[in-house]
C-alpha cells in the first residue's frame, strides 16, 4: 500500500506559529528542526519519507493544541537521542537544560511498549510516571508522536499495527482524555479501531456517508432555527454542527444500540462570550425545544478534573429529531478541544509558564494520582492494577460540602474519600455522611455524592478497612500505618531486651547508649540510629550480645573446635561452620525451609538447633550462636514443614479449594484446621515445601483468593 509523498517543510510549521508573538522562540524552533534535520539525514521512515518529515509533522499536531515553544523544539528533537550519534551534553549545549529534559523525557517513554505480559506492561506504566514526574510535556509531545506514526500505521506489518493500535487505545487514548486533549483523543480512538477491528470502522463510516446529506441538511436547519432564536434575544454567539467520532459510534452499538438509535448524531456547539450567557442561552433553547429529561449535564458548575467545562442538553428539535447541544464559552472551548496546554500559548515569561505548569499539575487530579501511586510501596501487579483500573478507567467524581471535587475509582467507600482528602482524616474518621445521611463504612459511593467525613483525633483505622477499601493506593496507606506502628513497637521491644542484657552484665545503661558509642555500633552495623539498633534486636535480625560485644569484649562468642574442611555432597541439609559430623535439629518454633536465612544455636546436650534469623526465640538465649548454612549440594529431594496461617474476610467454608490450591503445585498438606469468627473464617494450614522458592508461590497463588485477605508464617 502507497501514500500520497508528505511534503511538509519548516515553513508550514513556522506558519502556524502565529499564536507565539515572541521571534526569538520562533527562531530557537527554526533551529531546532535545522539541528534534527542534519542529524537525521539519510534515515528514512518505513513509508519512505526522509525522517525528518516525522517530527516536522508532531510540531505541527502540537501547534494545533497551542503548545509553547519549548514543547515544540522537543518535538522536533524528540528521536535525536535515541537515533542518532548526539550526546545528551551536545543537546543541553545548544537548546538548554529545560528542551533536553523534555527529550529525555519523551526518550524515555518510547524505549518501551506495551505488552500483554505483566512485566513488560508494568516497566511501560512506570515510563509514564517518569515523563509525567518530570515535566507533563513530556507526555503532550508522546501524544502528538503516537498521534503522527497511527497516521503513518499502514507502512508497518499487520501484527506491528495490531500491537501499536491497542497500545494506543488502552493507554495513551485515555491520557488524552485525562488531559483534556479531545482532538488527540478522539483521533487516536478513530485510528486505533480502523486497525484493530476495519470491517466495522468502515462499516460504520459507510453508514455514516449514506446517511450525511439528510444529517447535513437538517443540521442546517436546525443551526439557522437556533440562531434566529438566539440573535432575537441578542446573544452574540458562534454555532457548529458538531460531528460523534466513528469510535464513540462503536462503543454505543457495542453496548447493543441499533445504528438507527444513536439520537446523538446529530449535534450543535454554541460558543457565548460569558458564563452568564451560557446559562440564558440554554433557557432560550429549552423555552422553544422541549428537553429530553435526565439528559442534561451542568459541567460548568462542577468541571470535570481534566478542567473540562460545558453545558450539556439533548432536546427534540425540527422534525422530532434529537439534537445533543453543548454551550460553552470559547475559552471553554479552547481547553475542552485543546487541553490545558493551550493555555501557555498566552504565557509568554518562562515564570509564568512554569507557575501555569505547576497549577496545572495540581489541579489535575489525574497526575497527582498517578505520582501518589508511584510513591506508594505496592507491589508491580498491584501498581499495575491501579494505574489501568483506578487512574485511567471508570472513575466517579464526588464533592466535599463545601463544594471540592474528588476522583475516585468507582465502587469507591467513604474511606478512600476519607483518605483521598488527606491521610490523617481516613486515619481519625470514625463516620460518614453521604447526601446528610449517615452511611455504613463500606457505603459504595456513586457520582456526584456530597460526602462529610466525621473524625475523632483519638481514633485510629481498623485492619478490616483493608478489605472495605477498593483504591490500592488507600489499601497501602491502612497497610503502612499498621507497618509503622509494629516498627514502634520492635523498637520498644528492642529497648527491653537490650537493657535486659546490659543488666544481667552488670553494665550502665546510660553510659553504654552515650553517643560515642552509639556511633561505633552503627559503623560496625551499617546501622544509621539508636532507634535502628533497637528495631534489628525487636525484630531478631541481630542478637543483644552481638551488639554489646561491639563496646564490651567480657562474654566472647562461643566458637567450637575446628575439625577439618567441609567435603562436598555431605548427606546432612545443613553445614555447621567449622564442624564435621555434629547433631543438627531444625527448630520447631519457627521451622525454617530451605532457603531461609538461618543460625544455629548450640543446645546442652542435644547438638545444634536450626532457627530461622527472624524467631523470635533468640532473643531469649543466650550467646551460644554459630553460623550454619544450607547445603547447596544435597539433592532437591527434601520436604520441610511449615505452617500458614490464611485470614478468610468471609465466614464461610472454602477449605477445598485451599486445599486444591496446594494440591496443584504438588505440595503435601501435613493438616489443615479452620477457626470460625463472627464474620470471618482463619485458616492453619501445615504443609511440607521443598524450598523458600516453592512456599512464596504458594503464598502467591492463595493471595489471589477474593476472600484473604492475609497470610502469614507462624512461628511458636
Amino acid at each position: 500500500m502507497t501514500k500520497e509523498k508528505d511534503n511538509t517543510t519548516i515553513e508550514d510549521l513556522i506558519s502556524k506559529l502565529s499564536y507565539i508573538n515572541n521571534e526569538k522562540e520562533k527562531e530557537e524552533i527554526r533551529k531546532a528542526y535545522l539541528f534534527a534535520e542534519v542529524k537525521h539525514r539519510g534515515q528514512f521512515r518505513k513509508s519512505g519519507e526522509p525522517y525528518i518529515v516525522h517530527p516536522l509533522n508532531v510540531g505541527i499536531i502540537l501547534t494545533s493544541i497551542y503548545a509553547d515553544s519549548e514543547t515544540i523544539e522537543a518535538a522536533l528533537l524528540h528521536d535525536v537521542l535515541e537515533d542518532t550519534d548526539c550526546t545528551t551534553d551536545e543537546m543541553e549545549k545548544e537548546f538548554g537544560e529545560t528542551v533536553t529534559k523534555l527529550v529525555l523525557g519523551v526518550t524515555k517513554l518510547s524505549k518501551i511498549h506495551f505488552s500483554t505480559e505483566n512485566d513488560y506492561l508494568i516497566d511501560y506504566y512506570k515510563k509514564i510516571i517518569v515523563g509525567i514526574s518530570e515535566d507533563v510535556r513530556a507526555i503532550i509531545v508522546k501524544l502528538a508522536d503516537r498521534l503522527h506514526n497511527m497516521r503513518t500505521l499502514w507502512a508497518l506489518p499487520i501484527e506491528k499495527q495490531h500491537k501499536i493500535a491497542k497500545e494506543s487505545l488502552e493507554i495513551l487514548a485515555p491520557i488524552a482524555h485525562h488531559l483534556g486533549i479531545h482532538k488527540v483523543k478522539s483521533e487516536l480512538e478513530d485510528l486505533s479501531l480502523r486497525y484493530l477491528k476495519p470491517n466495522i470502522f468502515y462499516d460504520i463510516a459507510e453508514k455514516l456517508n449514506n446517511t450525511k446529506l439528510e444529517r447535513d441538511k437538517t443540521v442546517m436547519e436546525m443551526m439557522q432555527e437556533v440562531t434566529n432564536l438566539l440573535n432575537n434575544h441578542e446573544i452574540v454567539h458562534e454555532i457548529k454542527g458538531r460531528s460523534k467520532s466513528i469510535f464513540s459510534i462503536y462503543n454505543k452499538l457495542n453496548k447493543g444500540k441499533k445504528f438507527s438509535d444513536i439520537y446523538d448524531l446529530l449535534g450543535l456547539r454554541i460558543l457565548v462570550n460569558t458564563e452568564q450567557e451560557c446559562y440564558l442561552a440554554l433557557g432560550i433553547i429549552h423555552s422553544k425545544f422541549r428537553p429530553l429529561p435526565r439528559r442534561f449535564k451542568d459541567y460548568i458548575a462542577m468541571p470535570k478534573p481534566n478542567m473540562y467545562q460545558s453545558l450539556h442538553t439533548t432536546v427534540f428539535g425540527l422534525d422530532g429529531y434529537l439534537f445533543e447541544i453543548q454551550i460553552r464559552t470559547h475559552e471553554m472551548n479552547e481547553v475542552a478541544e485543546n487541553g490545558i496546554a493551550s493555555h501557555w500559548a498566552y504565557k509568554e515569561n518562562k515564570d509564568a509558564k512554569a507557575n501555569m505548569q505547576s497549577t496545572t499539575e495540581q489541579k489535575l487530579q489525574f497526575f497527582k494520582s498517578i505520582m501518589d501511586l508511584n510513591n506508594d510501596k505496592m507491589s508491580s501487579e498491584e501498581f499495575v492494577h491501579s494505574v489501568k483500573d483506578e487512574v485511567l478507567n471508570n472513575n466517579i467524581y464526588v464533592f466535599t460540602p463545601k463544594g471540592d471535587i474528588f476522583e475516585l475509582p468507582k465502587g469507591a467507600t467513604p474511606i478512600d474519600f476519607a483518605y483521598k482528602v488527606h491521610t490523617k482524616v481516613g486515619e481519625t474518621m470514625v463516620g460518614a455522611i453521604v447526601n446528610n445521611s449517615i452511611v455504613p463504612l463500606n457505603y459504595e459511593l456513586q457520582n456526584n455524592d456530597i460526602v462529610k467525613i466525621n473524625t475523632n483525633k483519638n481514633s485510629t483505622p481498623s485492619k478490616e478497612w483493608i478489605n472495605i477499601a477498593k483504591a490500592t493506593q488507600t489499601k497501602n496507606k491502612i497497610k503502612s500505618y499498621f507497618s509503622k506502628n509494629e516498627k514502634e513497637n520492635y523498637i520498644e521491644r528492642g529497648k527491653y531486651i537490650l537493657e535486659k542484657e546490659l543488666r544481667k552484665r552488670k553494665l550502665s545503661i546510660s553510659e553504654f547508649t552515650k553517643g560515642e558509642n552509639i556511633k561505633q555500633i552503627c559503623e560496625a552495623h551499617k546501622l544509621s540510629s539508636i532507634d535502628e539498633i533497637y528495631l534489628v534486636i525487636g525484630n531478631a535480625k541481630l542478637n543483644a550480645n552481638t551488639i554489646i560485644n561491639v563496646i564490651d569484649k567480657y562474654e566472647e562468642v562461643v566458637a567450637p573446635k575446628v575439625v577439618k574442611a567441609i567435603p562436598k555432597n555431605l548427606d546432612t541439609d545443613i553445614i555447621v561452620s567449622g564442624i564435621d559430623k555434629v547433631k543438627v535439629n531444625l527448630a520447631n518454633c519457627c521451622n525454617p525451609i530451605f532457603g531461609d536465612d538461618i543460625i544455629g544455636y548450640i543446645t546442652k546436650g542435644n547438638g545444634i538447633s536450626v532457627h530461622r534469623k527472624s524467631c523470635r526465640n533468640l532473643e531469649t538465649l543466650d550467646n551460644r550462636i554459630v553460623p550454619v548454612n544450607w547445603n547447596n549440594d544435597i539433592e532437591a529431594n527434601k520436604k520441610y514443614l511449615t505452617i500458614l496461617r490464611l485470614y478468610s474476610n468471609i465466614s464461610d467454608n472454602n477449605m477445598a479449594e485451599i486445599v486444591h490450591k496446594t494440591s496443584m503445585l504438588n505440595i503435601n498438606i501435613d493438616s489443615i484446621k479452620t477457626m470460625p469468627r463472627t464474620d470471618e473464617m482463619i485458616y492453619e494450614l501445615s504443609v511440607y515445601v521443598r524450598d523458600l522458592e516453592q512456599l512464596n508461590k504458594l503464598i502467591l497463588d492463595l493471595n489471589k483468593l477474593s476472600y484473604i485477605y492475609n497470610i502469614e508464617r507462624l512461628m511458636r
